[in-house]
């Protein structure tokens, strides 16, 4: 498989795993897992050549860690960022001090407004560090990075959970506790 075909084969992973399963015939289980063979079969039938091979290289080189295989390896979901609804059975976790957010400097007036949304999300994504932050918030245009005060929101009563790839993930931030950039 090349780089390209990873590429191209992880994104429609992450749309059938995180938002479209019905696409090729799936139904995500319990916290969002689905049988890796299921998977498989589902997704071949659809005119995507996936082996098991090939999806194990996906899951053990994407740069984001998107998706898991369970413990016994027979199963597989993404880490976070589904629309469709599935509870990922994060536990509650306290948080680093200080958290990160990016975003497009077009959004700005909103979040100052209303906060980070979690829109069509589960939950707003934050990180601890920044320079794949700062990425992500550069998909949408010129990119901003933002630093949310989570010690404080977490001593707040904000009930924080961290992804299997430690992707932070709350339900909102409102805006006293954001640090905008001041540039």
């Amino acid at each position: 498989m090349t780089d390209k075909e990873t590429v191209r084969t992880s994104k429609f992973l992450s749309l059938i795993l995180r938002h479209e399963p019905e696409r090729v015939g799936l139904e995500l289980g319990d916290a969002g897992w689905v049988g890796v063979d299921e998977l498989l079969k589902a997704v071949n039938s659809h005119g995507v050549s996936l082996t098991l091979d090939d999806l194990k290289h996906i899951v053990a080189t994407s740069d984001k860690k998107r998706f898991a295989f369970s413990e016994e390896g027979l199963r597989i979901r993404a880490s976070q960022g589904h629309s469709v609804e599935v509870d990922l059975q994060y536990p509650p976790q306290t948080p680093p001090e200080l958290l990160y957010h990016g975003t497009a400097t077009r959004f700005l007036h909103a979040i100052r407004q209303h906060g980070l949304q979690k829109m069509q999300r589960h939950e707003v994504h934050l990180s601890a560090e920044t320079r794949v932050t700062l990425q992500v918030g550069g998909r949408h245009g010129k990119p901003m990075l933002l630093t949310i005060r989570a010690g404080d929101m977490h001593r707040a009563g904000f009930v924080f959970r961290c992804s299997a790839n430690g992707v932070w993930l709350v339900d909102h931030v409102p805006p006293q506790f954001i640090e905008f950039p001041t540039a």
